[in-house]
């Protein structure tokens, strides 16, 4: 097999000669035998298969394929590098070499935060960046492999909804445990013990020291890093779910069903963690503060963390508490998850805002900024008890939208700006649209209440995508995933169909999470196409 990968990458002479399918088999194929081996605890053969992986052909080009694709891809670092034409990313697959590597430093800056602060963000170089990318193909499948069951962050075809869904599967029976403990760790990724990551962490320990140590630029000095996980770095948030993977098991191991006195008991402990945010349940506030939080806190002092006093409490189940943007709450016995006030406060400040600070622009840019914010923020909250929230988003759009208009027109009256920018589509008779110059159609706001509400589908806590035994599930997993939002949309799902599931322009499967868009072309047909390989249909 590998004889005939070499022979086959010799023969690639150019960035648009290599066969992407080949590449993501070959990569795939390693990273399955990567997992065997580790359950086997042949630990030689797994370090042996991590080197073949990152010293490969086909390997490297993935990993600059997906740093160049991603949102980050004109974002450059310290030596403000990007690589943005097809010879600069074939040209950096022979640069990416372990001899003589050496990371430049972070190129600091901060994010606002909700609570008012700021996030830290460090942003490495292009070739910094592909290097951990490239090491994070040969560490993932050993993460998945030894993750924590109930953990849903940072990790690969894992999500919120699916940490949510946990949440609700824990709590919602009338037996279930009526007490949580909403945990946060005080500066995750900032805090982690370096000296922790280098003697647990099983990758290259060169590389992984000069990652950590490389330092920031902030104002234009250099700053060392002591200690943790740079927030802003492609293999940090791996790193940051093996720091943590283990605390489940070790609360499970003390909180389990045994029997006392001949009688069974089940002190009803159950964990769900995504990212640094965490629950733990419990039958009694006691159980949490003087059993698990203890617990809790001795593990992650090991790796140099701590709990936030301020952000971690004890909750009843009829109090409700906020976890992921959803409030989870039991109404008289029974438990609905529907999306938090402030989440519902930030999305409509967001669209506020989007308007107000687009005062004079046309309507069909509006629109295209506005339908992400609102598709995105529906797109998440579908799968909760979202109708009511769903009809007032709409109603606050109309409002700021209406005083848009209004601004636009001071001399104008209500019908004469309701005619301009309204017009009825379907059952809608108050749908804010407008003729498109590009597209021969209404392009049109999305309307939250279009979205029809639907249960979502949790993943097998136990499923590894790297594991040979689950590539059936997975597959099975997301045809019915792609059935599902297809749903109610006969024509789509009869194309997706047809194409059997097969994007025509780059032949990879189309799948929830590569997305899709309806590509039109000139002789009136259609087909579902990726976003990135979508183009416009302009009047001719």
């Amino acid at each position: 097999m590998n004889t005939t990968v070499c022979a086959a990458t010799d023969a690639v002479k150019h960035w648009t000669d290599i066969d992407w399918k080949k590449a993501e088999y070959y990569v795939k194929k390693l990273q399955i035998r990567i997992v065997k081996a580790y359950k086997e605890g042949k630990h030689n053969k797994v370090k042996s298969l991590q080197w073949m992986l990152t010293h490969s052909f086909y390997a490297k080009a993935l990993a600059i394929k997906r740093v160049t694709s991603n949102k980050g891809k004109n974002t450059p670092g310290v030596d403000k590098i990007i690589w943005n034409t097809p010879e600069k990313k074939f040209k950096a697959i022979q640069e990416l070499k372990r001899n003589g590597y050496h990371p430049q430093p972070l190129r600091r800056i901060y994010i606002p935060k909700k609570n008012g602060k700021k996030r830290p963000l460090s942003i490495p170089t292009m070739k910094d960046r592909t290097m951990q990318t490239l090491y994070k193909l040969a560490l993932e499948p050993i993460a998945e492999t030894t993750a924590d069951k109930n953990s849903f962050g940072f990790r690969p075809r894992r999500c919120p909804q699916d940490a949510i869904e946990q949440c609700f599967t824990d709590l919602a029976k009338g037996k279930s445990p009526e007490w949580i403990l909403e945990g946060d760790i005080k500066g995750c990724f900032d805090n982690i013990s370096h000296e922790w990551i280098i003697n647990n962490i099983p990758m290259d320990k060169t590389l992984l020291k000069k990652w950590l140590k490389c330092g920031y630029i902030e104002t234009g000095k250099l700053f060392p890093t002591r200690y943790g996980a740079p927030q802003g770095s492609a293999i940090s948030p791996v790193i940051c779910n093996m720091v943590l993977d283990g605390l489940e098991t070790k609360l499970l191991s003390k909180y389990h069903k045994t029997k006392i006195k001949g009688k069974a008991y089940f002190p009803k402990v159950n964990f769900v963690r995504f990212a640094d945010d965490f629950i733990v349940t419990g039958e009694n506030p006691e159980i949490l503060e003087n059993g698990v939080k203890p617990i809790i806190v001795e593990f992650l002092k090991e790796r140099g963390l701590e709990l936030s006093e301020e952000k971690t409490l004890i909750t009843h189940i009829d109090d409700g508490f906020d976890f992921l943007g959803v409030n989870i709450k039991k109404y008289k016995g029974k438990l609905l998850t529907m999306p938090s006030k402030k989440n519902y406060k930030s999305v409509v400040e967001k669209i506020r805002k989007t308007i107000k600070d687009n005062p004079s622009v046309k309507q069909e840019d509006l629109i295209h900024k506005l339908n992400p914010i609102i598709r995105g923020w529906v797109n998440y909250h579908k799968y909760n008890v979202s109708t009511k929230h769903f009809e007032h988003l709409d109603f606050d759009t109309w409002r700021a939208l209406w005083k848009w208009c209004k601004r636009r027109h001071k001399r104008k009256g209500h019908r004469w700006i309701a005619k301009k920018y309204f017009n009825a589509i379907g059952t809608r008779s108050w749908t804010f649209s407008v003729k498109s110059e590009k597209y021969d159609d209404y392009l049109r706001l999305v309307y939250a209440s279009d979205t029809d509400i639907r249960r979502f589908n949790k993943i097998k806590s136990e499923a590894n995508p790297y594991d040979e035994e689950w590539l059936d599930y997975f597959e099975a997993r997301e045809e019915t995933q792609m059935r599902n939002n297809l749903k109610g949309k006969r024509i789509l799902k009869s194309h997706w169909e047809i194409q059997k599931g097969i994007c025509p322009k780059c032949n990879e499967k189309i799948t929830t999470e590569t997305n899709f868009r309806v590509q039109k072309y000139a002789d009136g047909k259609i087909s579902l196409v990726h976003p990135e390989c979508h183009t416009p249909l302009m009047k001719k």
